[in-house]
């Protein structure tokens, strides 16, 4: 017999897996050298060993990554598919980023899966010298579904449910 927690992981495991295939980018906070945030965005594919991305030290989350290799990252439903714009679908990671040597065996089956997923542009990018490709490794996140739905992830996709022990305050 399945218990609570084995119910909730097959429930709400499908249900990250699925929301992650929808998404095509990710929202991502990174540091400045100097540590101030800079929060950007770029398509990503995942793979069973993390998130990939490919990007430029041209862009500022690229030249920040170099410097600091905590990146927070973000999936988020569109605005116009949610049933509430205060609760909106999105999964959530802090992540650590790791440099992906060009030619290896990892850079080249990223460079696949991205080509399968964005097409012939990964191609001419990935020709282009300022061009890097960074492992995402989730180390612990959290998925929500909406108000009073938020479960907790390892970076396996293991849940767990959060229990809050205050609710919402309300004004006097």
């Amino acid at each position: 017999m399945e218990n609570k927690q084995q119910r909730i992981q097959n429930r709400i495991g499908s249900e990250i897996v699925e929301f992650r295939q929808q998404q095509k980018t990710l929202q991502m906070a990174t540091l400045t050298y100097d540590g101030c945030p800079h929060v950007s965005y770029t398509p990503f594919v995942y793979l069973p060993d993390g998130y990939y991305i490919l990007i430029s030290d041209i862009a500022k989350h690229g030249q920040n990554i170099k410097s600091h290799q905590k990146v927070s990252i973000m999936m988020i439903e569109d605005e116009q598919d949610s049933r509430s714009i205060y609760a909106r679908k999105r999964l959530s990671f802090d992540t650590t980023a790791n440099l992906v040597h060009r030619e290896s065996d990892s850079w080249w089956e990223a460079i696949r899966a991205l080509e399968q997923r964005f097409g012939e542009i990964v191609s001419n990018l990935s020709k282009l010298g300022d061009f890097h490709m960074y492992q995402l490794i989730p180390e612990k996140g959290r998925f929500v579904k909406g108000f009073g739905k938020a479960f907790d992830v390892t970076g396996s996709d293991l849940v767990d449910i959060v229990h809050l022990d205050e609710g919402h305050i309300k004004n006097k």
